[in-house]
């Protein structure tokens, strides 16, 4: 029979040696994907011990904080021209980039029936402001920005947009009632297989470019086991089912 003392010590000893190999990983994350990669750190550090720390914001100023030397491990772009970008000029590892989801558009109010399921509510004047993320940093803004091309809406709606940072302060502007509508990941609506409140108008795949949101492994993390594990990780099985709560397809 073994010995409980010596079976008590055996366990101590491989809690201290996980603590003594758990990192903290620095990871910018698009805001579009704030809610899922929170829950996937949980997850993460339950089964690996290392921790995530991430950074929520728009996938345009990172790169910028990125060249500029900021401390990231990796990057959870809300595109895949930024990752790809960051590795041809050596910012990014050569090989680490992956597509870890695929993003969806709606035009969303906090109001329910506001916005009907064609997306018709655009074509009317009873809306004073519509929300979006700067097309220039946010590529959730810039499919917004398609949208309303294709639909020639555009020129029209323009005098009416607020423009936010990324798309969190964008659903933001909405949920506060700041603007009646606007442009934001369906990712941040989304619950339970629908949209889990307000109304939306889920926006057909071709009025925009697909957002396929790819990872990277920075300069900063090659070499570290636990930034190799959390992106094999987020590949995984657990953190699948997690982004496809959210809406996203893989």
């Amino acid at each position: 029979m073994a010995n409980p003392l010596h079976a008590g010590f055996f366990a101590v000893f491989l809690l201290s040696t996980a603590a003594a190999h758990a990192d903290e990983i620095n990871v910018a994350v698009t805001a579009n994907f704030a809610a899922p990669l929170q829950k996937i750190a949980v997850e993460f550090e339950k089964d690996s011990g290392h921790r995530i720390v991430p950074s929520f914001g728009s996938t345009g100023k990172f790169y910028a904080q990125i060249k500029a030397g900021a401390p990231f491990a990796a990057l959870l772009a809300a595109d895949d021209e930024t990752p790809a970008r960051l590795e041809k000029e050596g910012e990014g590892v050569a090989g680490s980039r992956f597509t870890y989801a695929i993003g969806k558009l709606v035009l969303w109010s906090r109001t329910a029936g506001y916005v009907d399921h064609r997306g018709e509510v655009l074509t009317k004047k009873a809306f004073a402001h519509l929300a979006l993320a700067d097309p220039r940093l946010a590529p959730y803004g810039a499919a917004g920005v398609e949208v309303l091309q294709a639909l020639g809406l555009f020129e029209t709606l323009q005098p009416r947009f607020v423009t936010a940072a990324n798309s969190t302060h964008a659903y933001q502007f909405v949920a506060s009632g700041n603007a009646e509508l606007g442009f934001v990941a369906l990712s941040q609506v989304y619950k339970g297989g629908r949209i889990a409140e307000g109304s939306g108008w889920i926006v057909p795949q071709a009025l925009y470019q697909p957002l396929r949101q790819d990872a990277v492994m920075l300069a900063r993390g090659k070499g570290k086991p636990a930034v190799e594990a959390f992106l094999q990780y987020l590949r995984g099985d657990k953190a699948r089912e997690i982004i496809q709560s959210y809406g996203y397809t893989l």
